[in-house]
């Protein structure tokens, strides 16, 4: 009881002042609908005041932190950005997604559309990508004679699974920075993980369309003329070429060939503002005719989108920074019982904040951001570890999602269902989709990744 008493005198103003951090995130946030990046950056003075930080030592800090991961995400955030709108803009998901059902047929399109929702929302955000696929997913319910919701939730629970776990997404992106792991390896097993998170929630979605009765409101619909898409093969190759130069890169440099110019080409060009690079000229020759005012506005589209990401993801680096130099992660470690959760720690603690404000970006940010400081204690520091450490903070930013998150708004609005029934059928599979993605990276781990 002593020594339990002594431990509390000691963290109590550590655990107060990050607990207040974190409900004035939530709040502000929620609430307030306060934009993340001015929370965030409150937060920093908040937890660096209860901390006794100097106000010259809060922002010092902060600015570290904050330039820090934009030095390393800046050009990667705005490149898929814009790789994802060029996408948009040409044809290429549309193309993609018809591909697709053809080769499966209109008994299977949920699972076609599940596959496309995989697919596109490897460098699209899943709410764009749900927005401009909504249009072809309406009306594939119509023509296969399969209720909307089961469409709905395969197209959705398809994009959300990669938007979690991989880069150039924002939250994982910005966790891989901030514990220093490495984007190629992440990227195909993050790949991998959302296989299964994939499955579940497209099995899901075929058992409660039988579970729960039709019932479709207004939609806002999008669709895109056939005669704008490029062709298939071309549709793919934005996509495929920097996936594979990636993985190019991430096994060349496990092979570590002492300067060989073969692995030296391979290395460079699998960097991954290289890869991006390279699917976005891809994927503007997928389009033969466009004009000097569309490409403009195109790229100057995908980099204002990305600037509002790097504000946030900036401020998720400075409330981390200052975590870091108040070194509380060193003092959380004291509490009983923290030291034995290993990966469950980050997946629990991404899953309470995602719940709690809505954001899977917020909450990994968040997340990774009291993390770090605590990885050696953890027994977490080595490579292998802060890598599955990541995947396990995107499994946990899957769920819950129900009505303070973005993205649920966007599925019932374009897919045309009522709340009721995304709480019911979509809220479930985010829950189920984190169970089973925790439980692939989970046993990657033990294997070895």
């Amino acid at each position: 009881m002593f020594i339990l008493t002594g431990y509390t005198k000691v963290l109590m103003p550590a655990i107060l002042s990050l607990l207040l951090g974190i409900a004035l995130i939530i709040v502000l946030t929620t609430r307030l609908r306060v934009h993340p990046f001015f929370a965030l950056l409150l937060a920093c003075f908040v937890v660096g005041a209860g901390l006794g930080m100097p106000l010259a030592q809060i922002i010092a800090s902060s600015k570290e932190g904050f330039g820090r991961l934009l030095q390393s995400l800046g050009f990667i955030l705005a490149l898929g950005t814009t790789l994802g709108l060029v996408l948009e803009q040409n044809g290429a998901t549309r193309a993609m997604a018809l591909f697709l059902v053809r080769r499966l047929g209109n008994s299977r399109a949920p699972l076609a559309m599940s596959l496309t929702g995989y697919l596109v929302g490897l460098p699209i955000f899943c709410d764009s990508g749900y927005i401009v696929l909504s249009g072809l997913n309406n009306s594939l319910a119509k023509s296969s004679a399969t209720p909307r919701l089961v469409m709905a939730t395969a197209l959705a629970t398809g994009l959300y699974s990669v938007h979690c776990l991989i880069p150039p997404h924002p939250g994982a992106a910005a966790a891989a920075v901030t514990l220093n792991v490495g984007f190629g390896r992440l990227i195909l097993l993050g790949m991998v993980a959302a296989v299964p998170a994939m499955l579940v929630g497209y099995a899901w979605a075929r058992y409660a369309g039988s579970r729960y009765p039709a019932e479709e409101v207004i939609t806002e619909e999008r669709a895109t003329p056939e005669g704008t898409m490029p062709p298939v093969a071309l549709a793919f190759l934005p996509l495929v070429v920097p996936i594979l130069l990636i993985a190019l890169r991430a096994f060349a440099g496990l092979q570590q060939p002492g300067g060989a110019a073969l692995f030296d080409g391979l290395l460079a060009l699998g960097d991954p503002v290289l890869a991006l690079l390279t699917g976005i000229v891809l994927a503007l020759l997928c389009k033969r005719n466009w004009s000097r005012i569309e490409l403009s506005q195109l790229m100057g589209a995908g980099v204002e989108k990305a600037g509002s990401i790097l504000m946030i993801i900036g401020a998720g680096g400075a409330f981390g920074a200052i975590l870091a130099t108040a070194n509380l992660g060193t003092q959380m470690m004291q509490l009983p019982g923290v030291r034995t959760l290993g990966l469950l720690l980050p997946f629990g603690l991404t899953l309470l904040l995602k719940t709690a404000q809505g954001s899977s970006t917020v909450a990994i940010i968040t997340a990774a951001s009291i993390l770090q400081p605590m990885m050696g204690s953890l027994g977490l520091d080595s490579e292998h570890d802060r890598l599955f450490t990541v995947l396990a903070m995107g499994a946990g930013s899957m769920a819950v999602s129900h009505a303070n998150d973005a993205y649920f708004w966007v599925i019932s609005r374009f897919g045309g269902l009522p709340v009721k029934r995304m709480l019911q059928v979509y809220t479930t599979a985010s829950i189920l989709m984190a169970a089973v993605a925790m439980a692939a990276v989970w046993a990657m781990y033990r294997l070895g990744g």
